[in-house]
């Protein structure tokens, strides 16, 4: 069979185990471990040591060896133990929170789940992963004194509500005979920012009786020099004093920015959609980035701000990320 056609069979089966899998929809945190929603079977070394204690116990018998079949119902006994002790380390462990932070549509958005277990019990090493959807990178969850978080990134496309994927919690200790699995679905939706517009043009002049100089690229009138730093552009730069220093020197402008400034949907007419909302995220980022009190206008909602600050700026961003798909 080639290898494609074994893939596509294998993720069709996989995807028809994870319906009758617990839990079968998304459940609200925290959500606790029991022994009826966690799963264990032997790995492939452990097949190959049953294989091997089988082959061993025949032999016994066939020779009457009693000290090779006590010696063989030992390490039967060793590996009965280890799927308990598989088991047990998954057991009443509780899935206290999920949460990440905001990114824009493109970025990988870092989830971070918080667990919870009793003390007494040494958890180390347990592996979290997705279940497939985006094949994400696994990461370690280790609890210490009965504590611990894991990260693992996934992969963001679209602005918008970004719904938490079906998360694996699975181990092989404590001898690797034995894997011991079990899921956990957060309901808890994940707010993805719209991805900024990468060029375009300058922030909307402000108004306002109190305006103020700030320093900026494309001003009028000179404020000092400086030296070169990477990314100045070209024209900023000063040459004949670049000249007389044996070192490029840049010029730095001021112009009068106003102390408000209104970043209005009407204002961005003329393009596509959700280029509209790309130009509007890229000039929020802009006007935070400047300390500028700004206020945000969006069509059939009502006006957010004016204000600054990182509070301000993820409202405005949210606003966008939730407005309608068309």
């Amino acid at each position: 069979m080639p290898v494609a056609a074994a893939r596509r069979l294998y993720l069709r089966a996989h995807a028809i185990a994870m319906v009758f899998t617990r839990p079968r929809d998304p459940e609200p945190l925290p959500a606790r471990l029991h022994r009826r929603r966690i799963y264990v079977l032997p790995t492939r070394f452990g097949l190959f040591y049953a294989f091997a204690l089988l082959t061993m116990l025949l032999g016994a018998l066939n020779y009457n060896n009693n000290p090779a079949l006590l010696l063989g119902l030992l390490l039967g006994g060793a590996g009965l133990a280890s799927l308990v002790a598989a088991q047990m380390q998954l057991s009443d462990l509780q899935l206290i929170a999920a949460d990440a932070e905001p990114v824009a549509a493109g970025m990988p958005l870092e989830l971070r789940l918080h667990a919870r277990a009793d003390p007494g019990r040494t958890r180390r090493g347990l592996r979290l992963d997705d279940d497939g959807t985006f094949d994400a990178e696994p990461s370690v969850l280790n609890l210490d004194k009965g504590v611990g978080d894991a990260q693992l990134l996934l992969p963001t496309q679209t602005r918008g509500w970004f719904d938490v994927p079906k998360l694996r919690l699975s181990t092989t200790r404590p001898l690797g005979l034995a894997r011991a699995w079990a899921y956990v679905w957060p309901e808890t939706p994940l707010l993805v920012y719209p991805t900024p517009e990468p060029h375009g043009p300058p922030l909307p002049g402000g108004h306002g009786e109190s305006a103020q100089a700030r320093l900026h690229p494309a001003g009028d009138d000179v404020h000092h020099l400086r030296g070169y730093r990477a990314g100045d552009a070209p024209r900023a730069i000063a040459w004949k004093s670049s000249a007389r220093r044996d070192a490029l020197i840049v010029r730095e402008f001021e112009q009068p920015l106003g102390s408000e400034i209104v970043l209005d949907w009407q204002a961005t007419a003329g393009i596509p959609y959700e280029g509209r909302i790309a130009r509007l995220a890229r000039w929020v980022d802009e006007a935070e980035r400047e300390g500028r009190r700004f206020r945000l206008r969006l069509p059939g909602q009502a006006p957010l701000g004016p204000d600054r600050g990182p509070l301000h700026r993820h409202a405005c961003l949210r606003a966008l990320a939730l407005m309608p798909h068309v």
